[in-house]
């Protein structure tokens, strides 16, 4: 009988154990990281949009007292697809790119770094970022990352109250469009980082990836070409690291849009 006992608690002892190995213990509960920063400007009538856009709309619809006692506001918005901070899609400048609810999400949020070239946009509004900038990118920091988006710091996010500084114009419509003076990419810059690096988007905190007096666009045709969004009129970069933070950049789902308003926002 002492046997029998001492068999049985043994198998349901075991049988117990069994059990245990197989529940999985409880997942730690998400946390936000130590800092935060929201790269985004605003969206308001004196939002920035390309000289041939119409400007930021926002139309009141209800804001009260109902008559049943609760407040209740509601509004209406128009907009230009590309102004304020914005995604372009690759459909943008590329017949055969991606629309913007085409992108898949993982490819905005990744791990970012910040490329520092304010000074020599300071000397000069016209400064084309070259290969060089990111070669002395990688020599003072590393490879850039694999999956990465890179991130531009040109320092004229300052001028974001200033139309006429942050454009080079005031003025609008097209006979503004070749007094456009602001800093953007090569296009030998985009055609290294699509062909010698693995890069997700690449994002500036200017009007267009493209410097202002561009006429063929041709850093938006190399990157929309091999699928890499631009992520443009970016705010706060100069509160990022170098590296080692993360980026999201996520863009109003417009099915076949070629681009549209962006929340971006990196934290570490």
């Amino acid at each position: 009988m002492r046997t029998v006992l001492l068999s049985t608690l043994t198998a349901a002892t075991l049988a117990l154990a069994a059990l245990a190995a197989e529940v999985k213990a409880p997942r730690r509960s998400p946390t936000l990281p130590d800092t935060i920063v929201d790269l985004t400007h605003p969206f308001d009538a004196d939002t920035i949009y390309w000289p041939t856009a119409g400007r930021f709309e926002l139309e009141s619809v209800a804001r009260g007292r109902t008559d049943k006692g609760y407040f209740y506001a509601a509004n209406r918005f128009c907009a230009a697809e590309h102004g304020g901070t914005h995604l372009d899609a690759p459909i943008h400048f590329s017949e055969k790119g991606k629309a913007a609810d085409a992108i898949p999400i993982e490819q905005l949020i990744g791990v970012g770094i910040r490329v520092d070239v304010s000074a020599k946009c300071a000397a000069d509004r016209d400064y084309r970022i070259g290969v060089a900038d990111l070669t002395a990118w990688e020599i003072r920091n590393g490879r850039i990352p694999a999956g990465a988006i890179v991130l531009f710091e040109t320092g004229w996010s300052r001028h974001w109250s200033d139309r006429a500084a942050y454009l080079g114009t005031a003025r609008t419509g097209p006979e503004a469009v070749p007094e456009l003076h602001f800093p953007g990419l090569d296009k030998e810059a985009a055609r290294w980082l699509v062909t010698s690096r693995s890069i997700k988007a690449v994002g500036i905190d200017t009007a267009s990836i493209d410097h202002g007096q561009s006429t063929l666009f041709e850093s938006h045709v190399i990157l929309f070409e091999a699928n890499v969004p631009a992520l443009e009129n970016v705010a706060e970069l100069e509160k990022l690291p170098v590296k080692d933070f993360m980026v999201a950049a996520l863009p109003m789902k417009i099915k076949g849009g070629s681009g549209g308003p962006l929340r971006i926002a990196a934290w570490w």
